[in-house]
C-alpha cells in the first residue's frame, strides 16, 4: 500500500489546527469552536512553559505495547528512556493478552557526536541486523528522535533497502520531538508507519489454485458482522472485555488494535464492517485513509465511559449495523442495572467538586459521568484542543462558565486553578499527580490500565473507587504539610492565562 500516503505525519497545528493555549469558560471555548476558522486555536502561544510533552516518548509508548516486535530508537541513547519506565506495565498490559508475552524488546543505535558529523545509518543498518537476528520477530519498527531528523537520516529509503536483507517487516516512525507542540501528533506518526508497511489487502480468493467457495462465504459473513475497535494505550484489559460485552450482546465479534496487537492484526484490519474509534485524538489520521483508500466507514464520536457516553457509542454502532431495537433494549436494562447500583453512592458523593484534567476527549466524557453521580464540576484542563471535542461538548450539561485551562503539562498553570476553584476531589491523567497531589486533595488516576473505566460496569467502578477515597485523604493532607507546591505566593494572586499570548 503506498498511495496516498506521506512520508511523515504532518503536525496537528497544521492538519488539524489544534492548540494548547487558552484559558477561560467552557461558553468562551464553545465560541471558539463554533467559528467558521475552527477557532484558530494553533496561533495562541506561551511565552513561559513547564514541563512540556515531547511526540517522541508518546510514540514511544504506542509502539512498547505491539507484540512480536522489536523497537530501535534511532538517537541518543536517552531518548528511549520512556522504555525503561514503562517496561513493566507494557509487559503485564501484554501478559493479560497473552501469557507467554514479555514487555517489547529495544535497542538503541546511540548516536553521539560524531554520527551528527558523519551521519547514523552504519548504526542504524547495524542495529537492525541484530535485531532481526537476535529475536526473530515479525516486525522491527525503528523510531526516528530528533538527532537523525537535523542531520538528515532517510531512515525509510534505508529500511527500504534493507528489506531484502531480513526476514522481518520493517517499519519506519518518522516521530521527532521538534516536529510538533502537539504530543497527540505521535498517534499521527505512528500510524504513518503502520500504514506504509503493515497494513496490507487481503489476497484474492480467485488467484487460489484451488477455490473454496464455501471458505469465501464464511469470510464474507465474518466481515459484516465484524467491528475493529481502535483501542489506547491508556485502556486496560478489563475496559476491552466489558466492551466485548456489550457489542457480543449484538451479535457482533469484535478485534481491538492498535495498542497490544501483533504485526499480523494490521493485515486483518480490512476484514471488518466498521471502523470503532474509542477516541477521536487517538485515530482519525488512520481510520480517514482506510476509508478514502478501501471505503470501509469509521465511527468517531464519543468515548464509552459513563451511562450517557457509553448508551451513544453503542446506538451509534448499532445504527450502522441496523440493530437500534437490540441495542435500545440492552441499553435500557444495563442502565436500569446501573442506576440501581449507583443509588448508594451518588447519596455520599452528592455536592461534591471536581476537577478534571487529561486528554481533551476523556474529560469530557468523565465529566458527564460526574454529573451522573450528582457531583459538581469545579474546573477542567485538557492537553489540547481540536474539532474533535465539538459534539461532545456541546452535548455536555455544564455552566458556562466552568473554568477549562488548555494545557500540554504546564502544572504551575493548574496550582494555579485548583487553589482558586478549591474542588473536594481531583480526576487527572496518570503519572502527571506528583505536583497536584501536594494540594492535599485526594487525586483520582483518569485512567489505570489495571482498573475498569469504560462501560457500564467501568461506571460503577469509578464510582466505587471515589467514594473510597473521599472517604479517606489523609495520605494527600500529609503530603501538603511535608512537601508543599514550588511556587511562590506572589503566583497564585495573578491571572492564571497569565503568559499565554497570541502570535
Amino acid at each position: 500500500m503506498e498511495t496516498k500516503i506521506e512520508r511523515a505525519a504532518p503536525p496537528r497545528e497544521d492538519r488539524l489546527q489544534a492548540g494548547t493555549a487558552f484559558c477561560g469558560t467552557c461558553a468562551q471555548l464553545r465560541e471558539r469552536l463554533g467559528r467558521g476558522d475552527g477557532g484558530c486555536f494553533n496561533i495562541a502561544n506561551r511565552s513561559f512553559g513547564q514541563s512540556f510533552g515531547c511526540q517522541f516518548t508518546l510514540s514511544l509508548a504506542m509502539l512498547n505495547t505491539l507484540r512480536n516486535t522489536v523497537v530501535v530508537v534511532h538517537g541518543p541513547i536517552g531518548c528511549g528512556f520512556w522504555s525503561i519506565g514503562g517496561y513493566g506495565t507494557t509487559r503485564t498490559m501484554k501478559r493479560q493478552r497473552d501469557p507467554a508475552q514479555n514487555s517489547t524488546p529495544w535497542i538503541s543505535t546511540n548516536l553521539d557526536e560524531g554520527d551528527v558529523i558523519s551521519g547514523g545509518e552504519k548504526k542504524l543498518r547495524e542495529a537492525v541486523l541484530y535485531a532481526d537476528r537476535e529475536w526473530r520477530p515479525e516486525a522491527i519498527v525503528v523510531a526516528g528522535s530528533c538527532v537523525p531528523a537535523l542531520i538528515g537520516d532517510d531512515v525509510d529509503t534505508i529500511l527500504r533497502d534493507m528489506q531484502k536483507d531480513v526476514s522481518a517487516d520493517l517499519v519506519a516512525v518518522n516521530c521527532e520531538g521538534f516536529k510538533t507542540k502537539l504530543m497527540a501528533t505521535a498517534y499521527d506518526a505512528v500510524y504513518n508507519g503502520i500504514l506504509k508497511n503493515l497494513t496490507k489487502k487481503r489476497i484474492a480468493r480467485e488467484n487460489y489454485v484451488v477455490p473454496d467457495k464455501l471458505d469465501d462465504l464464511v469470510w464474507e459473513y465474518n466481515k459484516a458482522h465484524t467491528v475493529n475497535v481502535f483501542n489506547v494505550g491508556s485502556m486496560g484489559r478489563p475496559d476491552e472485555l466489558e466492551l466485548q460485552r456489550l457489542l457480543n450482546a449484538l451479535e457482533l465479534k469484535v478485534n481491538f488494535l492498535p495498542c497490544f496487537s501483533q504485526p499480523q492484526d494490521f493485515r486483518r484490519v480490512l476484514d471488518a464492517a466498521l471502523n470503532v474509534s474509542i477516541c477521536g485524538t487517538h485515530d482519525d489520521y488512520y481510520v480517514k485513509h482506510i476509508h478514502e483508500e478501501y471505503g470501509i466507514p469509521y465511527l468517531i464520536d464519543t468515548m464509552p465511559i459513563g451511562r450517557k457516553g457509553t448508551s451513544r457509542w453503542l446506538m451509534n454502532i448499532a445504527k450502522h449495523f441496523n440493530l437500534e431495537e437490540k441495542a435500545r433494549l440492552l441499553i435500557e436494562k444495563e442502565e436500569a442495572a446501573l442506576d440501581s447500583a449507583l443509588e448508594p453512592y451518588r447519596a455520599v458523593l452528592k455536592g461534591k467538586g471536581a476537577y478534571i484534567s487529561g486528554g481533551e476527549m476523556r474529560i469530557f466524557v468523565t465529566a458527564e459521568l460526574i454529573k451522573d453521580l450528582g457531583m459538581e464540576i469545579t474546573g477542567l484542563k485538557s492537553h489540547h484542543v481540536d474539532g474533535f471535542i465539538k459534539p461532545v461538548m456541546e452535548d455536555l450539561e455544564v455552566s458556562g462558565g466552568t473554568s477549562i485551562n488548555i494545557a500540554s503539562q504546564h502544572p504551575f498553570e493548574q496550582a494555579n486553578l485548583i487553589r482558586k476553584l478549591k474542588p473536594d476531589v481531583i480526576l487527572m491523567h496518570t503519572g502527571s499527580g506528583n505536583i497536584t497531589s501536594k494540594h492535599g486533595l485526594p487525586v483520582l488516576p483518569l485512567f489505570n490500565p489495571g482498573n475498569n473505566y469504560m462501560g457500564y460496569s467501568g461506571a460503577f467502578e469509578i464510582a466505587y473507587r471515589l467514594k473510597r477515597l473521599l472517604s479517606n485523604s489523609q495520605f494527600n493532607k500529609n503530603m501538603q504539610t511535608y512537601r508543599p507546591l514550588p511556587y511562590r505566593k506572589e503566583w497564585y494572586t495573578k491571572e492564571v492565562w497569565s503568559y499565554i499570548k497570541e502570535q
